[in-house]
C-alpha cells in the first residue's frame, strides 16, 4: 500500500483532510496525519521514511531528513516559499515538488495593511496609555490617504496590498512593472515613499535586498513594512536605523530565523515598530484554502498532472 504522510499540522481538522483526500485514499492510499511539529531533522526524517507522497509548511526540510525518504516520489509544500527545502536534494534524489502558491494572499496582504495603520495610528501606545490612564496626548496619527506607498515586488501578494492601499486612497509606486501600477526604480521608491511595504521571495539574489545603505535612502518619516520572507532585510541594520531615527517605523511578521526569538534578537528592542511571530498566513479562512490546495496538488501528482510545480 502506497502512504500518503501530512508531516506537520496545517491548521484543519483531521477530518477536513480525511475528506479531502477520501478520493486517493479509495484508490488504495494510506494516509498518516502528524498533529505535532517534527522535534528535528532526523524526527521528520523518521516520519516521511516510508511516504511515497508526503506534505510539509514551513517546517525546513534538510538533506539529513530527506536520506532517510528513500520511497519519496513527491513533495508538497504546504506554504508559498520554499527556501526552507533543500531543492537541490530533491532534484538529486527525483522528488518531484510543488507549493501552494495563491492560499495566502489575502490574509498577508491584510497583514501588511495592518501594521501601517497599527504604526500611523499608534495603536500600542494608544493601548498603553488607556491601560495606564493616560490621554491621546502625544498619539495624533497620520492617514493613509495621499501617501505614497512603495510595494517592492508586485506579485499576487504585493499586487493585492497595492490594491488595498489604493482603496484608502494612497499613491502606490512599484519597483517592478505591472499594468496599473506606477514603475519607478529602487532608488527612487526609497528616496519618495511614505511606506515601503516588502513583497519579494526570498533568494540569493534578495538576501538581505534591504541592507544598510538602502535604509539610508529612506525619509526619515518613512515606515517599512516585510510580510514577505524573512532575511531580505538586514534586521541589525533595521534596528539600528529605528533606534538612530533614522526611519520613523517598521512593522515586521518575518525574521531571519523562525519564532521564538532570542531574547536579544535586535529588533525586540527597537522603537516604533510592530512585530508579530509570523503569523502573516494564518488565518482560518488561508488554512482551508491550503488544505484544498493540498489534496489538489496529491491528487494531480497522482494522475500524472503536476500543478504548482517547483521541480
Amino acid at each position: 500500500m502506497k502512504e500518503i504522510v501530512i508531516a506537520q499540522p496545517l491548521g484543519v481538522s483531521k477530518e477536513t483532510l480525511s475528506t479531502l483526500l477520501a478520493p486517493l485514499t479509495g484508490r488504495g492510499y494510506h494516509l498518516t496525519l502528524w498533529d505535532s511539529l517534527p522535534e528535528n531533522q532526523d524526527d521528520l526524517g523518521n516520519h516521511i521514511s516510508k511516504a511515497d507522497l508526503a506534505v510539509i509548511a514551513n517546517y525546513p526540510l534538510k538533506k539529513e531528513a530527506l536520506d532517510k525518504a528513500s520511497s519519496l516520489k513527491y513533495l508538497c509544500v504546504a506554504f508559498t516559499g520554499v527556501d526552507h527545502v533543500d531543492i537541490d536534494t530533491c532534484r538529486e534524489k527525483g522528488i518531484a515538488v510543488s507549493n501552494c502558491a495563491g492560499y495566502s494572499t489575502e490574509s498577508v496582504a491584510e497583514l501588511a495593511i495592518g501594521m501601517m495603520l497599527s504604526l500611523y495610528r499608534k495603536l500600542a501606545e494608544g493601548k498603553d496609555a488607556a491601560a495606564h490612564g493616560k490621554t491621546g496626548a502625544g498619539l495624533r496619527g497620520i492617514e493613509i490617504k495621499d501617501c505614497t506607498v512603495g510595494i517592492i515586488g508586485t506579485g499576487a501578494i504585493g499586487y493585492r496590498t497595492a490594491n488595498l492601499a489604493k482603496a484608502f486612497g494612497a499613491k502606490v509606486i512599484g519597483s517592478n512593472s505591472h499594468d496599473d501600477i506606477t514603475y519607478t526604480d529602487l532608488n527612487t521608491l526609497l528616496q519618495t515613499s511614505d511606506i515601503v511595504s516588502i513583497h519579494l521571495p526570498l533568494t540569493k539574489d534578495t538576501k538581505h535586498f534591504i541592507d544598510k545603505e538602502k535604509l539610508s535612502l529612506m525619509k526619515k518619516d518613512a515606515i517599512l513594512i516585510n510580510t514577505a520572507r524573512g532575511g531580505i532585510i538586514d534586521n541589525e541594520a533595521l534596528a539600528e536605523a529605528l533606534k538612530k531615527g533614522e526611519i520613523a517605523g517598521a512593522g515586521i511578521d518575518v525574521f531571519d530565523m523562525e519564532p521564538p526569538l532570542p531574547e536579544d534578537y535586535p529588533l525586540l528592542s527597537a522603537p516604533h515598530t510592530v512585530l508579530t511571530p509570523h503569523v502573516g498566513f494564518d488565518t482560518e479562512e488561508a488554512m482551508k484554502r491550503r488544505a484544498a490546495i493540498v489534496a489538489d496538488n496529491l491528487k494531480s501528482f497522482v494522475e500524472g498532472k503536476q500543478k504548482n510545480i517547483i521541480c
